[in-house]
């Protein structure tokens, strides 16, 4: 993937030291500075056009997030504020600001944490072929997008690229052991249930959405995106109707129009017109103004 339809950040001539779909990571050796970029991806592979103020986006609703969460989960930040940043990067603040953070650095569980309320995305579609989901058994006759009796709790392999693949929580707890396994999955279900009601009070269903924890001087915190449009999907309750996909505040606007033109990942991605670009970019404004402005609660 060439530098012009992969842009990264370069602070001061330092490269990142890795580089996510999304996130750019400098390694500062106890910490790290991730940054939130305006990247987008679809069938895991990189677009070549950016989503202007996407990376603010998903820094400010993990922000909120993790501020709102906190008496459930600890979280290893350090600072948002680029000046409390080491040189040269306190240097940096028109790149940095509003979209990087500085967290001390977790030992992650190889493990992403997905929650579902409703029966949606890849859930629908194991549904469908075996009347499962991870394993556990499914009440038959469910539609598409069908809210389930109780959240699920469905992890999945964390993977450095390409997709994620879905695991049972046995597997979790021969990886893991049973009572780290079992923390997990309850920290994992308490932010998902106090998430919704928030999203609920503000007219969002949070249909599912993944968290990821790590180990830091012993305890479990959670860290990385969190509740974002990147690892979430947002419906309009006052819009919702089960027995077909929803309108979600996420990327799946451009995957559906790239799959419009025949495009699932498997050839250099087009690029997109100018009005998905700026739709997209709206959807992302539009999710972190309803679940974060005040008073609305």
């Amino acid at each position: 993937m060439n530098e012009q339809s992969c842009p990264t950040v370069v602070v001061s001539n330092r490269r990142p030291d890795r580089s996510g779909k999304v996130r750019d990571i400098f390694d500062l050796g106890d910490s790290l500075i991730i940054v939130a970029t305006d990247r987008l991806s679809a069938f895991d592979v990189i677009l070549p056009d950016t989503i202007p103020g996407k990376g603010k986006v998903l820094h400010h609703l993990t922000r909120f997030w993790l501020d709102r969460l906190s008496d459930i989960a600890p979280n290893p930040v350090i600072s948002y504020d680029v000046a409390d940043f080491p040189p040269p990067f306190n240097d940096a603040k028109e790149l940095l600001a509003d979209r990087s953070v500085l967290t001390r650095r977790a030992d992650v569980f190889p493990f992403e944490c997905v929650v579902r309320g409703y029966l949606s995305g890849s859930g629908w579609k194991s549904y469908k072929e075996t009347g499962e989901i991870c394993s556990i058994p499914i009440p038959s006759g469910m539609k598409e997008s069908e809210r389930l009796k109780s959240p699920l709790f469905t992890p999945t392999t964390k993977a450095a690229e390409g997709h994620d693949m879905p695991v049972t929580f046995d597997r979790m707890v021969i990886d893991l052991g049973g009572e780290t396994a079992e923390r997990l999955r309850g920290l994992a279900l308490d932010l998902y249930r106090v998430a919704a009601e928030h999203a609920g009070r503000r007219g969002i269903l949070i249909a599912d959405t993944k968290f990821e924890f790590g180990r830091l001087d012993g305890a479990i915190h959670l860290v990385d995106e969190v509740l974002t449009p990147d690892s979430s999907r947002f419906w309009k309750e006052d819009r919702y109707e089960p027995g077909k996909s929803q309108d979600s505040f996420d990327k799946q606007f451009v995957r559906e129009y790239l799959l419009g033109l025949g495009w699932r990942g498997d050839s250099p991605p087009p690029h997109l017109p100018s009005d998905i670009v700026r739709d997209t970019a709206a959807r992302y404004r539009e999710i972190l103004d309803i679940l974060t402005k005040e008073g609305s609660d």
